[in-house]
């Protein structure tokens, strides 16, 4: 599969793995009762360099910000699947690259405070939804991108307290 249509795929799975993420974190909310993040809009102010508004005036930046992130990164998932980077590992990797993203831009700007000043709750909630992305991204790219042949290498297999 040549790499722009790979790319193009992973969007599209970068698509369908922000809306899992949105809808799971909408279902969170109504449990826990945690407001809205405006994080990804005040990022994104400071990024194009805008004047600061209240976040009750910031629902477009924010949603630009979360929608946008999560699908363009999708195209980094498609061309990991297409080059044999797949499975729930794939998803992992990817897991962490949108991790590394997020903290990075939040930080950069001055958004963000690092994850490990956060509290646990915060901390958890923010791996399981990101978790949400990544996985749902990386069963769509996974099955909508065509990876590179490689036939399954016969191993011995283990059993737990046995020698190897």
């Amino acid at each position: 599969m040549k790499t722009g249509q790979a790319a193009l795929w992973g969007i599209v799975a970068g698509a369908a793995g922000v809306a899992a993420m949105t809808l799971a974190e909408k279902v969170e909310q109504q449990f826990t009762k945690r407001p809205d993040s405006y994080v990804p809009a005040h990022t994104l102010e400071r990024l194009l360099g805008l004047p600061h508004k209240p976040d009750d005036q910031r629902l477009g930046l924010n949603w630009t910000m979360h929608w946008g992130q999560g699908i363009l990164l999708g195209a980094v998932r498609g061309l990991m699947a297409a080059k044999g980077v797949r499975g729930p590992v794939g998803s992992f990797l990817f897991m962490n690259f949108r991790l590394l993203n997020d903290q990075t831009l939040e930080n950069a700007t001055g958004v963000g405070a690092l994850p490990w000043t956060w509290p646990r709750d915060e901390q958890t909630i923010d791996l399981i939804h990101k978790g949400i992305y990544a996985f749902v991204a990386g069963a769509v790219a996974d099955r909508l991108v065509k990876g590179p042949y490689r036939p399954p290498v016969p191993r011995k297999g283990w059993t737990m307290g046995q020698p190897a």
